[in-house]
């Protein structure tokens, strides 16, 4: 864990604690609400630093963010590196790159995200621009709660170990604690 990024997360109120309902649907006692983050161009330069440092012997051509947490890691993390940053969103709930952004064929590719949890957003990512002829080399994020089985590598600028727990099994449920949604993902 990188103490000047838990530092900084905490300085923004980043790191919430309660009850919280993620994009995953598992439930959990603390959440990373790194917008909170995002908001402070200059905070988010430092902690996203740590990223870059992390990635500067990886060969890549540009980078991509889902929408909406990854826009801004994109950007951040393309002007750092001198690479270009673009986007991808949901469509009807799929994945899909629009506004004119291409992937070309070959194309060496980062992903970036605010949060890895489970990985299905960047999974979803990788999917589409792989079959677009893309070829992911790693993801990139702030925090990596360390839940996902992807098959890349993650450049996180930390670690957080939190609970996470299906809801049926989720002890803040059986408590009778109301859950907050803080996500982008629509689920219920």
């Amino acid at each position: 864990m990188n103490s000047m990024v838990i530092d900084i997360l905490k300085e923004c109120d980043a790191l919430l604690e309660g009850h919280f309902l993620l994009s995953s649907g598992k439930h959990s006692d603390k959440y990373v609400q790194c917008a909170k983050l995002l908001q402070y161009p200059d905070k988010a330069e430092k902690v996203l630093n740590v990223v870059v440092h992390k990635i500067k012997d990886v060969d890549f051509d540009i980078v991509v963010g889902p929408a909406m947490g990854g826009i801004i890691v994109a950007y951040e993390i393309g002007r750092q590196t001198g690479k270009p940053a673009i986007f991808t969103e949901r469509v009807d709930g799929k994945m899909d790159l629009r506004r004119g952004f291409q992937i070309q064929k070959g194309q060496k590719i980062l992903i970036t995200e605010d949060v890895v949890t489970t990985g299905k957003s960047s999974m979803e990512t990788a999917k589409l621009l792989e079959e677009l002829g893309g070829e992911v080399v790693g993801i990139c994020c702030i925090a990596d709660r360390g839940e996902s089985s992807m098959p890349y590598t993650i450049y996180s600028s930390t670690k957080i170990e939190v609970k996470s727990y299906e809801k049926k099994l989720c002890p803040l449920c059986k408590a009778g604690i109301a859950y907050v949604k803080p996500g982008s993902r629509n689920i219920k």
